[in-house]
């Protein structure tokens, strides 16, 4: 059957340490149809993002080494990935930190756990842009 309109073939890069976190969002955009690909830190996002193009990024905030606000803001810096939609997760969206991550260059945020309507619903909105 030819997918039309669907989300088929369009790909997810979940940087996310948390194991069960990355099982979490898989389980999810996989039933959406979306190809997904997780890794357990910026730096190894910020890697594959340079050889492998992907439709939007579901960023960790709290990643060990280079949190997630620096990779957005290397990201955004980059000509060829700056237009990359990226929806920040955290579990931390205090008042002040929230300011700090959206400044950072993050198209949207959402807070963890992440009710799975909104983040899907997230999603689609940034990849209708």
């Amino acid at each position: 059957m030819l997918a039309t309109n669907s989300e088929e073939n369009r790909t997810v890069l979940v940087v996310e340490d948390n194991p069960d976190n990355q099982q979490l969002a898989t389980w999810i955009l996989e039933d959406e149809g979306f190809n997904v690909t997780c890794v357990d830190s910026a730096e190894e996002g910020l890697e594959l993002l340079e050889v492998q193009r992907y439709d939007i990024v579901l960023m960790d905030i709290s990643l060990p080494g280079m949190d997630g606000k620096e990779a957005t803001r290397k990201i955004r810096q980059a000509p060829h990935l700056k237009d990359i939609p990226i929806l920040a997760l955290t579990a931390h969206a205090v008042q002040g930190e929230r300011e700090s991550i959206i400044a950072s260059g993050v198209d949207g945020l959402l807070t963890k756990p992440v009710n799975e309507e909104e983040l899907i619903s997230h999603i689609h909105s940034l990849l209708a842009r």
